[in-house]
């Protein structure tokens, strides 16, 4: 089935699905090109990363299940905000589950399977880089999923997340939102790289290809699952730097956290007891290059 095909509708030449909600901004903050400055934004980084340590605590204390769902086009600049959410945080308290393509098994379970599994516990914050929403996303533009699969996820979601909360879970959704032109300019600079270039898949090319396609995709998927128990937040990334600040600070003010950090503890003397350690000779070390 060809992407015409499956999209019924057609969007004006060019649109994107970037908007922002206009604010004052101080202009000594931004660069001429309207970019946040660096210093600045590792002020700023800084003040929220302290934050999220004091979030993690809280969640932990009070037995939280927080599950966040990151969504959106790629080069968006999804990645970039998950590691600066958990540069600071405990692996232990704050998960991240970035799922590779489905295993010829599960293809064959309940479609939802395979991330009920990952889903949060008592006292966990689970990020989702990409999530159940490849369904209605991905695979919807791609034609990886029948057209029944399709519309079959598009009337379970809202019922299976409603669930989800239902049983104690806090879900929060943010869907990064990146300008055709500026995610050209991400894939040139991926392209130019050989570092980088790794970053560039085949799925990503396409995506590029049909980016109004993604964008007509997008918007059917906000009809159907921008529920009031589980919203959907639009976080416009062309700047990558306000699009990171701007999703910590959302995520921190969805919560009504205290400080529960605990105290500094007595570190323990050494207790000394009769022992000694074979000749150093006989370990093998890293030769010291450095």
């Amino acid at each position: 089935m060809s992407a015409e095909n499956r999209f019924p509708w057609s969007l004006p030449e060019g649109a994107d699905d970037v908007g922002a909600v206009a604010v004052d901004r101080d202009p000594s903050r931004y660069t001429a090109r309207g970019r946040l400055r660096k210093a600045v934004y590792d002020a700023e980084l800084a003040r929220l990363q302290e934050q999220m340590v004091m979030l993690q605590y809280w969640v932990q204390s009070r037995g939280l299940k927080v599950l966040v769902i990151f969504e959106g086009r790629g080069s968006a600049g999804k990645g970039g905000v998950i590691k600066r959410i958990t540069e600071r945080t405990s692996p232990r308290i704050v998960r991240v589950v970035a799922l590779p393509r489905p295993t010829e098994r599960e293809r064959t379970q309940w479609y939802f399977q395979r991330y009920v599994e990952h889903l949060p516990a008592a006292g966990e914050m689970v990020l989702f880089d990409r999530s159940w929403y490849n369904r209605s996303n991905v695979e919807r533009v791609m034609g990886y999923c029948t057209e029944e699969e399709y519309r079959e996820f598009l009337r379970s979601c809202p019922e299976f997340e409603r669930m989800l909360v239902r049983s104690g879970i806090t879900i929060i959704k943010y869907w990064f939102s990146v300008s055709y032109e500026q995610q050209r300019e991400r894939f040139e600079s991926r392209n130019a790289e050989p570092l980088k270039r790794w970053k560039l898949s085949d799925i990503d090319l396409a995506e590029h290809e049909l980016y109004v396609q993604y964008s007509m995709a997008k918007d059917t998927t906000f009809q159907f699952t921008d529920t009031k128990h589980a919203p959907w937040y639009v976080v416009p990334s062309d700047d990558k730097r306000t699009a990171q600040l701007n999703c910590m600070a959302h995520l921190l003010g969805r919560f009504d956290y205290e400080d529960v950090a605990p105290d500094p503890v007595v570190l323990p003397e050494m207790r000394r007891i009769p022992y000694v350690r074979p000749p150093m000779h006989e370990q093998t070390f890293v030769p010291q290059v450095y």
